[in-house]
């Protein structure tokens, strides 16, 4: 049986606060391949207590650089599985970027596809301050960054089989 649980915003962002600067050397650096945004976003949800999804092609999981779903380190396809996942791990919504909240992630967007993900480590006034790797940042406020298109995903929280 499945069981829904809040994920641990306070560990997700403490978590956020210690990499945002550094690369955690337990999982691979991918500036070098496409960007590290979206593997430093999946180790905060994971620090946070979601628990990782196995499923073949679908899920979301990393067990090394060769061994990991492509949710982990994909902006479109950690959307499409946070969106979609009625398994377990970490689950969410889209929402109005003026409801986002401390630990809900936002991804920013060209005309042609969304390329960033970050973190939201605090709300102040309304505007969200977040978290991320690639342009390395820890309370910067989203006002910061140039993007056409935006899009918040309001973390529920996840799921896990009951022991």
């Amino acid at each position: 049986m499945l069981i829904e649980y809040p994920l641990d915003i306070s560990a997700e962002i403490a978590y956020a606060k210690k990499w945002a600067y550094s690369r955690n050397p337990a999982y691979y650096n991918f500036d070098k391949n496409g960007g590290d945004c979206t593997n430093f976003i999946s180790q905060c949800l994971y620090a946070g207590g979601a628990v990782m999804n196995y499923t073949p092609d679908i899920g979301w999981y990393y067990n090394s650089p060769d061994d990991r779903a492509a949710a982990w380190t994909s902006v479109e396809y950690l959307n499409k599985f946070l969106i979609n996942n009625k398994d377990i791990g970490p689950f969410g919504k889209t929402v109005p970027l003026s409801e986002a909240k401390k630990g809900d992630l936002i991804q920013l967007g060209n005309e042609e596809r969304f390329y960033h993900s970050l973190l939201v480590v605090d709300v102040r006034n309304g505007i969200p301050y977040i978290a991320a790797h690639m342009n390395n940042a820890f309370e910067i406020p989203l006002t910061l960054y140039e993007y056409e298109q935006v899009r918040c995903i309001h973390i529920l929280g996840a799921r896990k089989y009951a022991s």
